[in-house]
Formats: structure tokens, C-alpha cells, sequence
């Protein structure tokens, strides 16, 4: 089969993530004598640096690891809503949607946090170490993709009359970054460079690690993120407001470990992190499977695997939440599941039919509910959301959304996967704290984030506004076993279409590797992908396009009409639009590591030896 890269295979290390700088700098530490964990560290600050569009430091990132000889494990690195985010104080100032943009939607920032957890408890590296690939270009410069300049241009008036402090890093001297053209950030270098002078003066690796946290949490860094939170900002309501983020907030939360959720499929188990996430999704489609599955890519086996995502999507947004009653149980039962699979005939369902595990009576948001029956065309995605986009171009969808002066515009995510020598391996899916999020901190160089939007401002509800919750987020990288043992990291940006684009990509290597000899992941990459939208948008402004359903052009015609026949209102994207898929593998029986990077979008890569 023809792929538009090889499968590196090798011995000592592998990496793939969304950008080549990330991958290449995470390669020189396992190089340099560092293991999975010291190398996955360094890439994150790297990626704050070169896709400023997609993540910050003030963001978030869940990560799963599976230490060698160790138990697999989810490192949660989102924030919680801070204690004065309450449905009530937004209901007061006139809002029924959290803001795209701006201070009110701004968690407690996770990332920092997460990532110095990781290094704390599982690296071997100096605090400096790994720190100094992303404090090398920012401050030197690195050749910024095209899509950081594109990014910045729709935001230009906005940046240039109201969040001037971002305009002073993103458009210095009035020019957006260019490739080709060194882009630097000085005050995020320096920022990092204080951080280090600040802890040099503790002795021990782990005890520096642990006064950068302080200085994180309490130190001139929190300082500047809450008084940035205070400060009027216009945001997607149109209206210039404050946020709720406090010096308690920041000083009162951590990043925390807890262990996967995770389901058997077939000899493979596959490990998520918890309905906080939506990545228990991708659980409830394997379960969703029958025990005979269609001929892999044919128009029924598309049509039966989006039906399910139907199905998975619509119990996310009746049962999960970071509420301590979430059903996950019965949601990955047999016998629950056995009873949704028969709700899937053989055309396309224009409904959001959550179910009702053990009994209960599933609640929707009231943006969830539009009359049925659906009609092909119906189109709730009234207005660019300000979260993360689908990669498709459609006449739906435009490449990069028209941006007004409330700034709503969308972000996106980056993956990073690793594997060592030693067997560790991780999988990371940073993102928010884009550019376009919040108005940069001009102490630091970044902006805070915005996860609060995919919050609801109804009670009751399991993804209701809550101080001291998680809101539910889209984020979710995988790691697979087979036969107990870690095998494969993988992972994907994308928003809601993570955990299609990631269900798709497992089926493609555990239904074809039997057949090709091993686990073909850049195969399974390239394989065309598709999405729906059948269900309400993570992001403002919260909109879904019942029985919708995008491929790319590379899907067979045949294919496309049968599922027109079938009922699905199929858009037909670019070739390669779908996904931007990482993965990385291990054979224990072998030692043999493998990894794979996406050609879409033109950045993400994989190296190794």
C-alpha cells in the first residue's frame, strides 16, 4: 500500500507530534541520555513556542503514561472552574453561553502544572534542561508555519484596537510572522529565563522542580495571570468583562494522577482519561460494534461507525462531566450497549438520542434540543465558534473563519507521542492559552485560556459551570495494550472530531494488522478519514448539523453515494483535510519502536532511530 512516508521502525526512540521542531527537540533529549518523560517536557514548552495558535503555557494537557514495568496512568493537567465562576454571576451579566474568548471563560491554568508533574515524578532531567530548547526559540527565533501568520491576520483588528498587548508580540512593527522570517518571543523567553534564576538557588533537580510550581502558583507568574484576569476584555458577547480568576484559585489547585478508564476490544485494551474528558467516546464506540464488522472502508462499515458516534455523542453530552455520579459502568456495559446497537438501521439518524443507563432519565442542555425531525440541511452552526475546529474545508466550512472585533475566531490542539528505548512511553494532547484567546500577559508573553466556554449555564447538568470542577473537555489522547502490555501511543487535535478521527485510526491498525504483518500506523494515518457534527458543539457558539457527515474527496464515489442513499448529508473535503494523527509503537516481543506523523496540514512529523 502507498503511503507519503514510511513507518520508521528502530530501537532507541521514537517521537511524533503536530510540529518538527517539538519532535526534533524531543529527539535530542533521548539523545542527550533522557528517557520518554524528559523528552514529552521538552516538546510541550516547544510547541507553546512554534504553534502559539493551538496551546500555551496557561492552557492544559492531559497525558496518559505507561511507565516500563509500570501501571498506565492519566495525569490530568486541566483546571477547574474558579470558585467565583458561577452559573448565577453569568447568568447576571446577561450571558446563557460561557464567551469564546476573554477572562471569563478562563480556567485555572493546567498545563505548567502537568507538565512539571511529569518531570518531577517520572523524568531525569534538570528543570533548565528541558527548558531550554523552547527559551532557544523564542528568544533566537524559530520559522513560523504559515498558519501562525494566517492566524494573527484575522485577529489584526482586534489586536490592534483592543488587546494591543498581543499586537506588541504577534504583529511587531505591524507585520503578522512569515515563514521563512525568524519569529521570535522575547518576553516569554524571559519569562522562563526569571522562572530558572528564581529556583536556581535550590540545590536538587526535584526540589528546583518544585519552586517553579510555587512560582507558578504564587510567585510573580500568578501575580500577572490574575492581574490580567481583572482587566475589562472584549470577548465573543460583544461586552467588555471581567474574570473570576483569583491568587486562591491558582494557589490552591495541582495537577493530579488518577488511573485510565479503559475496554477490552478484541485482545486490546485501550485506555482513556475519564468522563471529565470526552474520552470515554471512543470507548462507547467499540462497545457500540457488533461482533461481525462490514468490509473495512466500505460505505456500510462508514455508515455504521458514524451511526455509533451518534449514539457515543449524544450520551457525552446527556452523562459526562467531572460530577461524581457520571455512569460509566453502565455506559460500557454489554448489556447497555447491546441495546443501543440495535438502534442503528440502515439510514442515517438525524436525532440526538442519549440513552438512559441503569434507569436514569438522560437531561439535555437546552442548546442541545432542537425539534425533531431533522431535515438534511438544517445548520445550527450559525457563527464562527471560538474552540477548536474541524481540519475539513467544506462549502460549509471555511478554511479560517471571518473574525469580528469580539475576537471569534477558533484554536486548535497539538499531540505529542514518545516511546524510549526502556520501554516508557506517553501520549499528550496540549492545547488552549491560544493567541487568540485572551489578550497576551505582557509580563509573560501568553495569554490565559479559555476551556470554561465548554461549560453549560444550567444547573444541574453534569457539564454545568461549578467552582472547583473540571470542565468536560474535548482533549484525549489514547494509549493501547494488547495482551496487558503497552503497545501503541497515539492521539490527534480536532476538537469533537478527536475521538472519531482516533476511533477510526485504531480500527485501521488492529482490523489490518494481521493482514500487513504488523501495526501499519502511518497506513492507518493516511487512510481517508471522515467526520459528523450531529451532536452540540464543545465550543461557542455550541452549534451541530444533525445527519451531517464529512469525507475526503480520496473516499471512494461509490462509497459517497451509497451513503447519500443511505440518508447522510455528505460533504465532500480537500483530500487530505481529516485528522492530524501522531502515533508512536512499541513490539515487546521484539523491542521494535515504530512511529507515524500526519501529512496533513504540512507540520506534523516523526523522528526516531
Amino acid at each position: 500500500m502507498f503511503t507519503t512516508r514510511p513507518t520508521l521502525q528502530g530501537t532507541f526512540g521514537m517521537v511524533s507530534s503536530t510540529h518538527w521542531l517539538a519532535s526534533q527537540s524531543a529527539m535530542a533529549v533521548l539523545e542527550d541520555g533522557g528517557n520518554a518523560y524528559d523528552a514529552a517536557v521538552a516538546a510541550g514548552f516547544v510547541l507553546h513556542v512554534v504553534e502559539p495558535h493551538l496551546n500555551g503555557p496557561a492552557g492544559e494537557v492531559p497525558i496518559i503514561l505507561a511507565p516500563a514495568g509500570g501501571e498506565v496512568r492519566v495525569l490530568c493537567g486541566q483546571g477547574v472552574a474558579p470558585a467565583g465562576a458561577t452559573v448565577a454571576h453569568y447568568r447576571g451579566l446577561g450571558l446563557d453561553l460561557v464567551p469564546g474568548t476573554g477572562p471569563l471563560a478562563a480556567a485555572v491554568p493546567g498545563a505548567f502544572d502537568a507538565w512539571m508533574l511529569l518531570l518531577r515524578d517520572h523524568g531525569t532531567k534538570p528543570l533548565a534542561d528541558v527548558l531550554a530548547y523552547a527559551i532557544g526559540y523564542a528568544e533566537d527565533g524559530h520559522a513560523p508555519v504559515e498558519r501562525v501568520g494566517e492566524t494573527v491576520e484575522t485577529v489584526r483588528e482586534l489586536f490592534e484596537t483592543e488587546w494591543t498587548t498581543s499586537a506588541e508580540v504577534y504583529l511587531p512593527d505591524g507585520r503578522a510572522p512569515r515563514p521563512g522570517e525568524l519569529f521570535r518571543n522575547p518576553a516569554l523567553a524571559a519569562t522562563w529565563r526569571r522562572l530558572l534564576a528564581e529556583v536556581s538557588e535550590e540545590t536538587g533537580r526535584v526540589e528546583q522542580i518544585e519552586a517553579a510550581r510555587r512560582v507558578w502558583r504564587s510567585g510573580f507568574i500568578a501575580e500577572a495571570l490574575v492581574r490580567q484576569a481583572r482587566r475589562p476584555t472584549l470577548d465573543t458577547s460583544g461586552e467588555r468583562h471581567t474574570g473570576t480568576l483569583t491568587a486562591a484559585d491558582l494557589a490552591g489547585w495541582s495537577a493530579t494522577y488518577e488511573p485510565p478508564v479503559t475496554y477490552d476490544w478484541r485482545g486490546w485494551t485501550l485506555c482513556k482519561a475519564g468522563p471529565w474528558s470526552q474520552g470515554p467516546v471512543l470507548l462507547q464506540q467499540l462497545a457500540l460494534l457488533p461482533p461481525e464488522l462490514p468490509a473495512y472502508g466500505s460505505a456500510e462499515y462508514v455508515h455504521l461507525l458514524v451511526e455509533g458516534c451518534k449514539l457515543a455523542m449524544a450520551d457525552r453530552e446527556a452523562w459526562y462531566g467531572d460530577a461524581d455520579d457520571v455512569p460509566l459502568d453502565e455506559l460500557l456495559s454489554e448489556s447497555y450497549n447491546a441495546e443501543r446497537r440495535a438502534l442503528v438501521g440502515d439510514k442515517a439518524s438525524y436525532e440526538l438520542r442519549p440513552g438512559s443507563p441503569g434507569g436514569r432519565v438522560p437531561r439535555l442542555s437546552g442548546h442541545a434540543r432542537v425539534p425533531a425531525p431533522w431535515e438534511p440541511g438544517f445548520d445550527a452552526l450559525a457563527a464562527p465558534g471560538a474552540g477548536e475546529p474541524t481540519v475539513a474545508r467544506s462549502a460549509r466550512t471555511a478554511p479560517e473563519p471571518e473574525v469580528a472585533a469580539d475576537g471569534g475566531t477558533r484554536g486548535d490542539t497539538c499531540h505529542l507521542d514518545v516511546v524510549d528505548r526502556w520501554g516508557n512511553m506517553v501520549a499528550a494532547t496540549p492545547s488552549g492559552g491560544w493567541l487568540q484567546s485572551n489578550p497576551v500577559v505582557p509580563e509573560l508573553g501568553f495569554p490565559l485560556g479559555t476551556r470554561l466556554q465548554m461549560t453549560w449555564l444550567e444547573e444541574g447538568l453534569p457539564n454545568s459551570l461549578t467552582p472547583g470542577r473540571r470542565p468536560r473537555t474535548t482533549l484525549t489522547p489514547s494509549l493501547a495494550l494488547r495482551d496487558g502490555v503497552p503497545v501503541m501511543a497515539f492521539g490527534t487535535p480536532g476538537g469533537d472530531q478527536q475521538d472519531q478521527w482516533q476511533t477510526h485510526f485504531f480500527l485501521a491498525v488492529a482490523l489490518r494488522s494481521a493482514v500487513r504483518g504488523g501495526l501499519d500506523l502511518q497506513g492507518a494515518i493516511d487512510a481517508p478519514n471522515w467526520h459528523n457534527d450531529s451532536f452540540p458543539g464543545s465550543f461557542y457558539p455550541r452549534g451541530m448539523h444533525p445527519g451531517s457527515l464529512t469525507v475526503e474527496s480520496r473516499t471512494d464515489e461509490a462509497v459517497v453515494d451509497e451513503l447519500r442513499r443511505r440518508g447522510h448529508d455528505v460533504q465532500v473535503g480537500e483530500a487530505w483535510s481529516e485528522g492530524r494523527l501522531c502515533a508512536v509503537a512499541r513490539d515487546p516481543a521484539t523491542g521494535v519502536l515504530s512511529a507515524a506523523a500526519n501529512p496533513r496540514g504540512m507540520q506534523g512529523y516523526a523522528v526516531g532511530r
